[in-house]
């Protein structure tokens, strides 16, 4: 066979196994493609819907829900119903993606709520239900009560948009003055503390140019801090 017949020949069988190659590469990517949105769904619109309900709609699409623990106060959807969901309505999520939802508290209440003898995470989370801004929290300490609120301003009953709290953190009997650790060396400094009752871990090291190996280049709490015994000290020294 001449050598220009062979050269064509090769040419062909060639082009034809490109033309195969291309051929599957096509159909792979079209196939991962509609297995791709097999496992896609449009997300539905919870509004006004119970818990309940919404996971019912939910579940038959492979979505899995929660419910945020902070209610919102809304003059228009009733308490317990879906207030908002994250993603949103019409959006495209794959299966077994989490929807977020945040459950209406109903309509604002127009009076200050009473807190005292609450706890601290409780009465944060009746002022977030109720529509009203937590504006501060002052502290005091004593045995009786730890960790509750023991005033409020403004009262109960009264109106107001931000609520101040004094919370009683209890009587850790003897106190100390976080003192300025910074440029000291770092397990020297730790076995000093732990000698005193403190929990102290060096929590990290990090590159600090000009500084020698195991100094203390920052801590938590900081300088000034009241802090008593037993209480955890983190330390982050130079390498």
């Amino acid at each position: 066979m001449p050598l220009s017949a062979r050269v064509l020949t090769a040419g062909k069988v060639l082009l034809l196994f490109v033309a195969l190659v291309a051929t599957y590469l096509l159909f792979a990517a079209a196939s991962m493609r509609v297995a791709l949105r097999a496992r896609e769904v449009q997300v539905p619109n919870l509004a006004n819907r119970t818990a309940a309900d919404a996971n019912a709609i939910a579940a038959p699409l492979g979505l899995t829900l929660k419910v945020d623990e902070t209610r919102r106060p809304d003059p228009k959807i009733a308490a317990g119903r879906v207030l908002a969901q994250e993603p949103s309505a019409g959006s495209v999520a794959r299966r077994q993606r989490v929807v977020k939802l945040w459950l209406s508290a109903g309509p604002r209440t127009s009076s200050v709520p009473k807190l005292v003898g609450e706890t601290e995470r409780a009465a944060q989370l009746r002022l977030a239900q109720d529509g009203f801004t937590l504006a501060s929290i002052a502290e005091i300490r004593s045995q009786d009560a730890p960790d509750v609120v023991v005033a409020q301003n403004p009262p109960p009953k009264s109106g107001g948009e931000q609520v101040a709290l004094l919370v009683n953190r209890g009587d850790r009997g003897e106190s100390y003055v976080m003192p300025d650790l910074i440029g000291l060396v770092g397990e020297r400094t730790a076995d000093a503390l732990r000698a005193h009752g403190f929990r102290v871990a060096v929590v990290g090291s990090v590159p600090y140019p000009g500084v020698a190996g195991g100094i203390v280049v920052r801590q938590n709490p900081q300088a000034g801090f009241q802090i008593g015994p037993g209480e955890p000290v983190s330390l982050e020294v130079s390498r």
